[in-house]
């Protein structure tokens, strides 16, 4: 397995405008010098955290779907975020995971938040995803995700990077920092979490605070409130060196999850 290079962009998301959210990521991505693997974007990249799905939503293989792979295409890399698509009359906020030669794959939330109104409008996925690249096993997820270690738990080691992409509002920050945490260290896994910056069409603001840990729960990378685009190296070996000087993932309790 070798060294990760991963590129964050914390985004500032304009509300429920496609052509504008695109525009502007092409742009701030336009600037990358150094060769990265993966680049990571917020949750509903292109529109905002709506439940506007009905005017909003994509079909598989769609404008933005296009777009990602051409710049991922054009970094030679993955691009993955989560956006609104339309499948058999049920909509999805679902992440894509983009490779450079235009295969992919995909995550629906499965915990959708219900605060926000989302279960109302989007149906919840029942599958984890793991992908892999350059060796290391990733499992990406979707903001809310975050808050239920059981779904996210490393069960027998199956992932070595953990990937939360959001829009986590500034007035639960803490929880995301806590969480985010708690993650990394109980995993003992990277953990990269993603999120935008400003208003969004509710008037709730967004600070950002993207954030990456390493399997010991070190702060390796964060940015607040403003919009970032930062590329970090995630050092294989801290993965096994961790979990054998610290072998506790072989006590976890063994479980399965039926959805």
């Amino acid at each position: 397995m070798d060294n990760l290079k991963i590129t964050v962009f914390q985004a500032y998301l304009f509300w429920e405008n496609i052509d504008k959210n695109l525009q502007n990521i092409s742009t701030k991505l336009a600037g990358i010098r150094e060769k990265t693997d993966l680049i990571i974007l917020p949750e509903m990249f292109n529109t905002g955290f709506s439940m506007n799905a009905e005017k909003l939503a994509e079909p598989m293989g769609g404008k933005t779907m296009k777009w990602m792979h051409k710049i991922a295409k054009e970094n030679n890399c993955v691009v993955t975020g989560s956006i609104i698509i339309k499948e058999n009359d049920h909509y999805y906020n679902r992440l894509i995971w983009m490779r450079s030669d235009g295969s992919y794959e995909r995550y629906d939330k499965r915990h959708l938040f219900a605060l926000g109104n989302e279960h109302e409008t989007y149906t919840a996925g029942n599958k984890k995803l793991i992908v892999e690249l350059k060796g290391w096993k990733i499992c990406p997820m979707i903001c809310y995700d975050l808050r239920f270690p059981v779904w996210l738990r490393n069960v027998n080691g199956e992932y070595d990077l953990l990937l939360i992409v959001a829009n986590w509002p500034e007035r639960r920050i803490a929880h995301w920092y806590t969480l985010i945490n708690a993650r990394a260290i109980e995993n003992q896994a990277y953990v990269i979490g993603v999120n935008r910056v400003g208003h969004d069409g509710n008037e709730v603001y967004h600070s950002g605070d993207s954030t990456g840990v390493d399997p010991n729960g070190k702060v390796l990378y964060h940015k607040k409130d403003e919009e970032d685009r930062y590329t970090l190296t995630l050092i294989a070996s801290e993965i096994s060196k961790t979990r054998k000087a610290l072998p506790f993932l072989k006590d976890a309790d063994e479980f399965n999850i039926f959805v």
